[in-house]
């Protein structure tokens, strides 16, 4: 095959992430978005909020609803934003620019990480533990839109995810929580 069609058929190739065992979610290295290493570990006892964010999103406005839901929840309850790409590259900034966005537009104090591939053949073990029932024990899925969410029990167990649409104050979501 020559170079130029070698190419073209890399990009139009879809690849899955390969199946691999994760060990329990509270093992998982990810960084948060100024580098530091984030310790899930510290989340024991609380439910997480994983949800993939982008700035210039549909879905975007979505911050202000987490943000009100961290503040309400926030004893039992940590939410961590997973800045991606790759959704009609819908998060083109860099660490400095998401950062700015989130807190000038949405004053966003919860976790943001680092931005990271949620699918995909890069996709982030954070992500394969949450989308691969081998790893999370409950069910497969895989991570439509930017703004889809995954709830951790407070003691690491996956407990269901959210589509894009499911707004962050949803009874889907809050019934866990009370």
């Amino acid at each position: 095959m020559n170079p130029i069609k070698a190419f073209m058929a890399t990009l139009f190739t879809k690849t899955k992430p390969t199946k691999m065992k994760v060990d329990s979610i509270y093992n998982i290295k990810i960084n948060a978005i100024n580098g530091t290493p984030i310790d899930l570990s510290q989340f024991k006892g609380k439910h997480i909020l994983f949800v993939n964010v982008a700035s210039k999103c549909g879905f975007t406005p979505q911050y202000k609803d987490l943000q009100s839901l961290y503040d309400t929840y926030k004893d039992k309850l940590q939410i961590i934003g997973v800045p991606c790409n790759q959704f009609g590259k819908q998060e083109p900034g860099d660490a400095n620019t998401i950062t700015s966005f989130c807190e000038v537009n949405y004053g966003v104090s919860f976790l943001i990480t680092e931005k990271t591939d949620v699918k995909g053949k890069h996709q982030h073990p954070l992500y394969t533990w949450l989308t691969q029932k081998i790893n999370n024990g409950v069910k497969d899925s895989s991570v439509k839109w930017n703004f889809q969410k995954y709830l951790v029990d407070e003691t690491g167990n996956l407990v269901d995810y959210f589509y894009s649409a499911t707004k962050p104050e949803s009874s889907k979501i809050t019934k866990h929580l009370n």
